[in-house]
């Protein structure tokens, strides 16, 4: 795992900043009710498909998966290998992820099992390649890439989560669409997306995908959207002349139940862990207030510092959007894969995501930096926030500034003791976003 070595520092200016002291403080999330029979759901789409049931026993159809965390996605991957097979047909596995993985074969096998999906659990061969049919090309010249081994199979069906892009604001984001321009276009197809900057994803991308649709065999979407408490909420089959306005529909209901906080500005936001399976981006702009991209205005809240403290154990390797971050540790940027994160925004010509930010000896040096440096009148009166991740932000530490403005808002439910933030020995932070359960990784 190509990794960086730091030589030993120390900022002596740094013991003498007085950190506010913050008080845990819970929010309410908008609800949904959780598909109560995931399994009888998935069913039901692929079983109502009117292409999967003219096709002739033994019909070869890959099922493609993507790279994300989905709520409960081996399991509906599962369900949907078992029935179309008891359909009399032939399933397998393709991922469909663009360049993640490393952009190679067997990375991108790594990342279905480091989802649950292996060959053994599915009961299905999983067949990865990055090569690539072309469909031809778009007005502005982008040539359209499909999966090859998916080309070749008598049907495809597409496996998506519907859900906002962490980038950008587009009336069709991320899901079916996506995964079909991008997802299965593999490293040549991300890259023809890509590569003209964000105004691709409102051009480029619809029409890559609006070609991949008449010319390959996909016969079915499965769209799936997750409520705030990331329980799956939304099943549907989706057939492929409907994959456009099936994902701007779902997208609003998804964009429903993504996290905020209430705040127009924070000084210093401290982020206990990012990763792939919090987001796309590794943390969510609607939280950090961050795109970073130079071509788009960012988003409200203002942030003025931001520091990762650690990598979410799914993640792995992948520390993609430690850029986004003013400061972080040694211990986080020693266990970033960087041939994965530097891959990834070659592809995607987004290279902000991967930049290493100020990298400081502990979690203690790192949020005391932010504090020091956040423009706040002084130490103590600094609008200090610190969360689990950009995912979990229904309890939160708050300094005080912070928590009376909290209370303003309709989504707050309560607030506890304000105290001190603890650290170890070793400058390790103690006092958690989260009482309820520890961080992993």
């Amino acid at each position: 795992m190509p990794s960086v070595s730091f030589p030993a520092l120390d900022f002596p200016l740094l013991g003498s900043v007085e950190l506010p002291k913050v008080a845990r403080v819970r929010f309410r999330r908008p609800s949904s009710a959780a598909v109560d029979d995931v399994e009888a759901a998935v069913r039901s789409a692929v079983e109502r498909s009117a292409r999967l049931k003219v096709l002739p026993a033994g019909a070869s159809v890959a099922v493609a998966v993507g790279s994300r965390g989905i709520a409960k996605i081996d399991v509906v991957a599962k369900t949907a290998i078992a029935a179309l097979r008891d359909m009399g047909l032939a399933p397998f596995v393709v991922p469909a992820m663009g360049s993640h993985g490393g952009g190679t074969e067997e990375g991108q096998k790594e990342v279905l099992a480091k989802l649950g999906m292996t060959e053994a659990t599915l009961g299905a061969p999983i067949r990865s390649s990055m090569e690539v049919v072309d469909y031809g090309e778009t007005a502005d010249g982008a040539r359209c890439k499909f999966d090859k081994i998916a080309a070749e199979a008598d049907a495809v069906v597409v496996i998506n989560r519907i859900k906002s892009h962490t980038t950008f604001d587009r009336p069709i984001e991320s899901g079916l669409v996506k995964m079909v321009a991008i997802g299965l276009g593999k490293a040549e197809g991300a890259r023809a997306v890509h590569r003209t900057g964000p105004p691709a994803f409102l051009e480029t991308l619809p029409e890559l995908a609006a070609i991949a649709l008449k010319k390959s065999p996909i016969v079915l979407g499965i769209a799936l959207v997750e409520n705030a408490q990331k329980e799956l909420c939304v099943i549907e089959g989706v057939e492929p002349e409907r994959f456009f306005e099936n994902d701007e529909r779902l997208l609003k209901v998804a964009k429903s139940f993504v996290p905020r906080l209430p705040f127009d500005q924070i000084d210093a936001l401290a982020v206990e862990q990012i990763g792939k399976d919090i987001s796309g981006a590794g943390m969510d702009h609607a939280v950090t207030g961050r795109a970073d991209l130079r071509s788009i205005p960012n988003p409200p809240p203002f942030v003025a510092r931001i520091a990762v403290l650690g990598l979410s154990a799914a993640t792995g390797g992948n520390g993609l959007g430690v850029g986004l971050a003013d400061f972080t540790t040694v211990d986080v940027i020693n266990r970033i894969d960087l041939q994965q994160i530097y891959m990834n925004s070659l592809t995607s010509t987004l290279v902000e995501k991967s930049r290493i930010p100020i990298v400081l000896p502990s979690d203690r040096d790192a949020i005391r930096a932010m504090v020091s440096t956040s423009w706040s009148k002084d130490d103590a009166s600094t609008r200090l926030c610190v969360i689990r991740s950009t995912l979990h932000i229904d309890e939160v530490l708050l300094s005080a500034p912070l928590v009376e403005e909290a209370r303003q808002s309709p989504l707050f439910e309560s607030e506890g003791a304000p105290g001190e933030l603890r650290f170890d020995d070793e400058g390790r932070l103690l006092s958690h976003a989260y009482a309820r359960d520890e961080i992993n990784g």
